[in-house]
């Protein structure tokens, strides 16, 4: 008598245990569909969707026009809500090339990553950098996550640090929070960058600086993005070749 309900009380228990977790994981569930759903209709988080499969023809249809087209963020920081809209010029075909090899490899949408690639070469021929190695430091530094942050505060795409470079956020009227915005990040980043190269005396060592690692003397980080910056440059130059064939053709 006892052992039997000893038995039932512990099936009892085990069923409220179960209906519990059961009913979490449907509150978890809503929660994230809720969330998802939200970020798709806003505009805030399609950009940023990796998209696994609609890439792979990027390369192939790169000689098909492209429009202007915006990049968007809004996200939630501090109680207000972040929005930029980035107005971004058609890339040519080369830049197009590496677009969709960096959307391939980072599986980002292509939609995401083209605005980057157009901020890179508008920073780049601002500050004559070139624009191949700003995106080999971002892919590098954060993958193309424009949320990316580190444990010692690094944020953004090119993992700015906020308290060492208050002056080029003042410059462009905003404070650490602007480092969410992708053409401010890609902007500010790319300065530092330059900065770094200019001080040091080479862009190997710029490298290192940029990684706070300037004594290094294997430079690995170097390495690291002048390895990223070649398979860049191999992209394009499989657009040029396919460019050439098709106009001997």
């Amino acid at each position: 008598m006892f052992c039997s309900s000893r038995i039932k009380k512990l099936a009892v228990n085990g069923v409220s245990l179960v209906i519990h977790f059961a009913h979490g994981g449907l509150l978890v569930t809503g929660i994230l569909v809720a969330v998802l759903a939200t970020g798709y209709f806003t505009g805030a988080l399609t950009p940023y969707l990796p998209v696994r499969d609609a890439n792979a023809a990027t390369v192939a249809n790169a000689e098909e026009p492209v429009r202007p087209v915006a990049l968007a963020v809004s996200v939630e920081q501090d109680g207000g809500t972040i929005q930029n809209a980035v107005q971004v010029k058609p890339l040519r075909p080369e830049m197009r090339a590496v677009a969709g090899y960096l959307a391939r490899k980072y599986r980002v949408s292509t939609m995401a990553i083209e605005p980057l690639v157009s901020a890179a070469q508008s920073a780049g021929a601002e500050l004559g950098l070139d624009p191949l190695l700003i995106l080999a430091v971002t892919a590098v530094e954060s993958r193309f996550n424009p949320f990316a942050e580190s444990t010692m505060g690094a944020q953004g795409l090119m993992q700015v640090i906020p308290k060492f470079h208050q002056d080029k956020l003042e410059q462009h009227g905003t404070d650490k929070s602007g480092l969410l915005d992708p053409e401010i990040n890609i902007r500010i980043g790319a300065r530092v960058l330059k900065e770094s190269i200019r001080r040091m005396g080479s862009i190997e060592a710029g490298l290192q600086q940029y990684n706070g690692a300037p004594g290094d003397s294997e430079a690995p980080y170097a390495n690291k993005v002048m390895a990223e910056k070649a398979r860049l440059e191999q992209a394009m130059r499989q657009q040029a070749s396919r460019r050439t064939r098709q106009v001997g053709a």
